[in-house]
């Protein structure tokens, strides 16, 4: 037993049998203010139990008549009160769960929306530009109509790029095919994209919930932005696994490794926040493995619904 757990014990019993021997509010009180110091100094509900017990089992073997006001009642009735403050903090961390979950639906539903009018209405304004410049090219002069044929050829890189970032922000092969077949798609996008050579293996063939395949498909996309971005690598293995009761994805990649420890990066970069908070909200978790000069390891685990 630890010494906060310790001093904790000693307290719970005097107060315990201050309030058996006259059931006062004021020992009631104590015990809710006890309950939440022993939720600040780190303490346990369990070790908050077996604090309890041993208070009970001690007054007992003490004085029974201390106890003999409806002791059993009584004595849960104290115990209770000093883990109300364990219950609403509890509340509270399912509540902001509950809104983490909500916001992330809700940001994905505008990355659609702007996916759909980078794709609509973007798409419309830039086809109505090559039309007016192939109205326009046959009354200019040659060295006016090479200008054009360059602007022509600037206006299909946008609609290339435009194209690109709209499947980004809605992966319409992650909606219609499920989480295997985008991450390919993803991968090949960008070994195109950035000249990497990008393997993806898997064994899943069948839908999971909607929301853990967006949350494993944006860790991995985070995770390759990540790699394009720092870690100056040539090649990058991804690989999901599909269990009965979870699913893993691994993205390895043969990089310089990360500059901070993985520990420190795990906190401090926003798009592993991201990472984090999106697969802790399913109830997920992830964590990073990097060596200078030996690339970087991400590993994610999801628990599927039953």
């Amino acid at each position: 037993m630890n010494a906060s757990a310790e001093r904790f014990g000693k307290l719970y019993q005097d107060v315990l049998q201050d309030y058996l021997q006259d059931l006062g509010e004021t020992h009631l009180n104590r015990a809710y203010e006890m309950g939440r110091d022993a939720l600040v100094a780190g303490l346990g509900i369990l070790e908050v139990a077996a604090a309890h017990h041993s208070a009970l089992q001690r007054l007992l073997a003490i004085d029974e008549a201390a106890t003999r006001t409806h002791p059993s009642d009584a004595a849960s009735r104290f115990l209770a009160e000093c883990l109300s403050p364990f219950e609403m903090s509890h509340r509270g961390t399912r509540e902001a769960a509950l809104a983490l979950q909500r916001l992330n639906e809700t940001l994905e539903n505008e990355a659609k929306r702007i996916a759909l009018a980078l794709h609509n209405e973007a798409g419309q304004l830039l086809a109505s530009v090559h039309i007016a410049l192939a109205e326009l090219a046959p009354t200019l002069p040659d060295p006016a109509r090479e200008k054009i044929g360059e602007i022509t050829q600037l206006l299909r890189d946008s609609e290339d790029a435009l194209r690109d970032l709209s499947h980004e922000l809605r992966p319409m092969v992650l909606e219609h095919l499920g989480l295997l077949p985008a991450l390919r798609f993803l991968a090949e996008k960008a070994a195109r994209r950035n000249k990497l050579s990008i393997r993806v293996r898997g064994n899943n063939h069948s839908r999971m919930p909607a929301s853990v395949e967006s949350a494993v498909y944006r860790a991995a996309q985070e995770a390759l932005n990540n790699v394009v971005k720092h870690a100056r690598a040539r090649s990058v293995r991804i690989q999901l696994r599909c269990g009965s009761r979870w699913v893993s994805c691994i993205v390895h990649d043969d990089g310089v490794g990360l500059t901070k420890s993985p520990r420190r990066e795990e906190h401090t970069g926003l798009g592993l926040i991201g990472i984090r908070e999106r697969l802790g909200n399913l109830g997920g978790s992830f964590r990073i493995v990097s060596r200078a000069q030996r690339g970087t390891t991400l590993l994610l685990v999801v628990p599927l619904e039953t």
